[in-house]
């Protein structure tokens, strides 16, 4: 507020009324001119704007009006007069009150003026409203009083100016003991002859940063024991100056738990590597020293690549910021084979699991590495041992899918010689149930899976197979196949392919002896991961309510039961509209 102390030659100047006319206007600064004793000469609109009097309320009152009545008691606007007379000028805060009884807090200058005799005319007295001003302060003060983190402020003479009830506890110091100290006794003595220095190169470039970076930082507590931890330098710029706020975390819980890692790493039994967000390696454990035929000292610091093939390098780094933008625990390079480099240039089949690790110094990658050289061996006979299995099942598969055409051949021929129709369309029916059952095998020999059959190639081509067989003459019967996606095991496809078999042979052969279109559908679908529905159904002419389906002794519908209840199967049917056959069975194990 010096810019607003006035000298008596400007009030003593009558015929200067734009003087007073500016003064008068101004209304950011309250400008109260007092006689010698105190009482209020003239009041600007600054005045009127912060106190809220009007200025025929006020001209010729003492100006300890606007104090209470305990400070009038002890005379403190009379002492606050003398004590500007004395000096010169006397500067205060605090609050005051406005005339609605509203309190804000005041920066006050009271100047004395002289004549050109030197004898005391009067005062000016000026205020400035700093209440936002304090409300941020005690706003800041809060914050730093609420902060989880020990707070230290320090002046730039290195006294410390505030800390909150966290620093206290961490450095077992009550408040008075460090407010006006030098903050080197917060510093061990071993660090304390560098710190000043530190210090004033900060101040000379303030900027918010870590303090030490790379460097570990200790806590002098009270009793002289020190502890580790981490400091956070924050440059303000305050009335006084410029301040920095220091904010310190203990760490020795986090250094514990690093040396613990550390020995965790070191221990494991497997090769452990970490490696920085540049690539870097960080930490090595023996493993990885007996895995590659480094020492220690030798990849530390080194790029990873030094661990990788010669014919892999140039792509690695890639790869590995790629998994620095997605970072999650995962196997490396899945569905990959991957190899290390020895030091003597050697490469061997690895494992790789990567394991994305937040510490002080950013992001880390921590791979576990596994020579997997003697499982790749065993693989190797393992896969070898599986094809000539896959080979002989093949060969086995494909044999019995002829020996069951020739006995298909054997039946046709049988068929030629008997002149007996009934006898030959038993015959017929033996031929289609042999030729279901060779399908089977033909489909899994040619899909090279003799786990699953796949039923939707099964069923296109056992039904025109079928088709023909029964054709009769001047009939148009359509056949529906909804079969996809749908695989079953060898157990099941082949009394589900049989009892097939024996529907649409049935549908075939009496749904439409009374008509000459129609149509039959086949729905095979999984209901659940271990539930199969088959739906077989015609437009026919339908079941007699007469016929006891129980009762029948056909061996088209006794084969229908049996094969359901080898299937485990649920066996439903309904009669007519349509005629249905509806089948649930759990898909059995493979």
């Amino acid at each position: 507020m010096s810019d607003m102390k006035l000298h008596s030659w400007e009030l003593n100047d009558t015929n200067d009324s734009r003087f007073r006319l500016l003064v008068d206007s101004i209304e950011d600064y309250a400008i109260i001119m007092l006689d010698v004793d105190g009482k209020i000469r003239s009041w600007n609109a600054g005045a009127t704007k912060i106190k809220g009097y009007q200025k025929e309320e006020v001209l010729g009152q003492h100006f300890s009006m606007f104090y209470s009545e305990e400070a009038k008691r002890v005379q403190f606007p009379d002492n606050q007069l003398a004590r500007a007379a004395l000096h010169g000028h006397l500067e205060d805060e605090g609050w005051r009150r406005r005339k609605d009884g509203s309190e804000f807090w005041a920066n006050i200058l009271i100047t004395a003026l002289y004549n050109h005799s030197g004898e005391l005319e009067g005062y000016s007295k000026v205020v400035k409203d700093m209440s936002e001003r304090k409300r941020i302060e005690e706003r800041f003060r809060r914050v730093v009083e609420s902060a989880p983190n020990a707070m230290v402020m320090i002046n730039p003479q290195g006294q410390i100016e505030m800390v909150n009830t966290q620093a206290e506890r961490l450095f077992n110091y009550p408040r008075e003991e460090m407010l006006g100290q030098k903050v080197e006794i917060l510093v061990p003595d071993r660090f304390r002859h560098g710190h000043p220095e530190k210090r004033g190169m900060f101040l000379h470039a303030p900027q918010s940063r870590p303090m030490g970076a790379g460097r570990d930082l200790y806590g002098r507590r009270k009793d002289g024991s020190e502890f580790p931890v981490e400091i956070g330098l924050n440059p303000i710029e305050t009335d006084e100056g410029m301040m920095v706020l220091s904010s310190i975390v203990d760490i020795s819980e986090r250094k514990r738990l690093e040396e613990r890692f550390r020995r965790v790493v070191e221990s494991a039994p497997n090769a452990m590597v970490m490696v920085n967000s540049q690539g870097r390696i960080e930490m090595v454990n023996t493993q990885a020293e007996m895995l590659f035929d480094y020492s220690r000292a030798e990849m530390l610091g080194q790029l990873i690549e030094i661990l990788v093939p010669e014919r892999f390098r140039h792509d690695h780094p890639n790869k590995r910021q790629i998994f620095f933008g997605d970072l999650k625990s995962r196997p490396m390079g899945a569905g990959r084979d991957l190899f290390g480099r020895r030091k003597d240039g050697s490469e061997f089949p690895i494992e790789i699991g990567l394991n994305p690790i937040e510490t002080e110094d950013g992001m880390m990658v921590l791979s576990s590495i596994v020579d997997i050289s003697d499982r790749k061996q065993k693989e190797q006979r393992i896969q070898e041992a599986l094809q000539e299995k896959d080979l002989l099942l093949g060969e086995i598969h494909h044999r019995v899918k002829n020996n069951l055409q020739v006995v298909h051949s054997l039946l046709s021929l049988q068929s030629s010689l008997i002149e007996d129709e009934a006898v030959k369309n038993m015959l017929m029916d033996s031929q289609n149930r042999i030729q279901s059952m060779a399908l089977i095998h033909q489909t899994l020999y040619q899909s090279n899976n003799f786990a699953r059959v796949d039923f939707g190639d099964f069923l296109e081509a056992l039904i025109p197979s079928l088709m023909n067989s029964y054709a009769v003459s001047g009939k148009q019967i359509d056949l529906t196949i909804d079969a996809s996606d749908v695989y079953l095991p060898i157990n099941s496809a082949i009394p589900c392919g049989l009892l097939i078999n024996e529907l649409i042979t049935n549908s075939l052969k009496h749904a439409f002896l009374e008509r000459n279109d129609g149509e039959i559908r086949v729905i095979i679908s999984e209901v659940d991961d271990n539930t199969v529905q088959l739906i077989v159904n015609d437009n026919g002419s339908g079941i007699s309510a007469a016929l006891d389906l129980e009762a029948i002794d056909t061996l088209g519908l006794r084969l229908v039961n049996l094969l359901s209840q080898q299937l485990n199967g649920d066996l439903q049917i309904q009669r007519s509209n349509p005629t249905q056959f509806s089948l649930r069975f759990p898909l059995g194990e493979n």
